[in-house]
């Protein structure tokens, strides 16, 4: 069984998912897509599904198939400042202004969210596994942020962004316990298990 095409039946209707929630480091990254349904995608699935490999070849396919897409990135200072739930709604909001089309309906991955204006908008769990145009925001935000990591990574080749792209890897921790911290950490998280310190 397919991804369903469009939920609210309105032409458009974008979807909105987040990468790196779950990061010490590096920014949090989300994308709108409003698709075209004149222009079918294929094997559009919830972008943890895919082979990095795939992810790669379908994010050009979606930049040019799509109606319109965005992008939206909210740093580590920020997310620190304001937490990193308010963050990932932050990204989103950022991605959705960036659209070159206004959407009329908000087709949002994950259970809470908040309001963008006007525009209505559903929530859904497990939404890039179920809704195609939030199967390819996905996309697009994993694909941005994991090349995001590979620059920093250039820059900062101890903590092994390249492979890991922030995530809190056992090697990752190890590298912060050894190095200390860059601008790129989130501070206000726990970097370091009780047994171990920065200091």
């Amino acid at each position: 069984m397919g991804l369903v095409e469009n939920f609210s039946g309105l032409l458009l209707e974008a979807g909105c998912d987040e990468a790196g929630r779950g990061c010490l480091a590096g920014p949090v990254v989300a994308a709108a897509v409003i698709l075209n349904p004149e222009k079918p995608i294929l094997g559009l699935n919830d972008s943890k599904k895919l082979t990095e490999r795939r992810r790669d070849a379908l994010r050009p396919e979606i930049e040019e198939k799509a109606l319109c897409f965005a992008v939206g990135i909210v740093s580590p200072a920020e997310i620190d400042e304001i937490n990193i739930l308010q963050a990932s709604f932050l990204a989103m909001h950022r991605a959705v202004e960036k659209l070159e089309k206004r959407p009329e309906f908000l087709l949002i991955d994950g259970n809470r969210f908040k309001a963008f204006g006007e525009i209505p908008f559903e929530c859904m769990v497990k939404g890039d596994g179920r809704f195609q145009s939030i199967a390819a925001a996905s996309i697009l935000a994993k694909t941005y942020r994991d090349e995001l990591m590979h620059e920093l990574d250039n820059e900062f080749a101890v903590y092994n962004w390249k492979q890991n792209k922030g995530y809190p890897t056992v090697q990752h921790r190890e590298a912060i316990a050894m190095h200390g911290t860059t601008p790129h950490h989130r501070m206000s998280f726990t970097l370091l298990p009780d047994q171990l310190s920065l200091f």
